[in-house]
């Protein structure tokens, strides 16, 4: 089975998100796309994340209609901080039979280079690219390798951040999260403070 690894912190899940991940899934060849819910992103600020349960629940109540759509706690259960390298190996070890690649941003891949062991994943695992606005121009040895696939998809520019200020400053971001998920942070109080 043909996996694609969606990484994200998804505090919280918004529908750029399910957008990505649904036009991975039903356009790159792949059979499923797995959200990884990242416990702690060890270049973001640990104190920024709600809890790892209740960004898990978001993603699975985002996703649960989407049959090639799942939520993933496997960094849950690995050292921290994470690196997505030990994540691919642990995941090779435990589901020998799947063939698993990266979804990533082309903001990511212009980054791709700082990440620890890149090579090895660069050398082992597919590694499909969604377009964003306003990218630089990534290493041209990483931007060549025949391992990279360029992905048609739509260019979403809405982010967590976004969202996160938003809600604190009182606005409606009904419209940019999936029904379920606004209702789990509506209820919760989620990023009011």
């Amino acid at each position: 089975m043909k996996i694609g690894l969606y990484f994200g912190s998804f505090n919280p899940l918004h529908i750029g998100h399910l957008i990505i991940a649904n036009h991975m899934a039903e356009n790159s060849g792949l059979d499923q796309v797995w959200l990884v819910v990242t416990p702690h992103n060890p270049h973001k600020k640990k104190s920024t994340l709600l809890d790892d349960h209740h960004r898990l629940q978001m993603v699975f109540l985002a996703t649960e209609d989407y049959p090639k759509l799942k939520p993933s706690d496997i960094e849950f259960k690995l050292p921290q901080p994470n690196y997505t390298v030990h994540t691919l190996a642990h995941l090779q070890e435990k589901f020998p039979t799947h063939e698993f690649s990266l979804l990533m941003g082309e903001d990511n891949l212009n980054s791709l280079h700082k990440w620890k062991n890149y090579e090895v994943i660069l050398q082992n695992h597919e590694i499909y690219v969604y377009p964003r606005l306003n990218t630089e121009i990534i290493d041209p040895e990483i931007a060549i390798s025949a391992r990279i696939h360029r992905v048609d998809a739509p260019v979403i520019e809405l982010s967590s951040t976004f969202i996160r200020e938003s809600i604190k400053n009182g606005k409606n971001v009904q419209p940019m999260l999936p029904h379920k998920v606004w209702q789990y942070v509506e209820h919760n109080l989620f990023y009011k403070k």
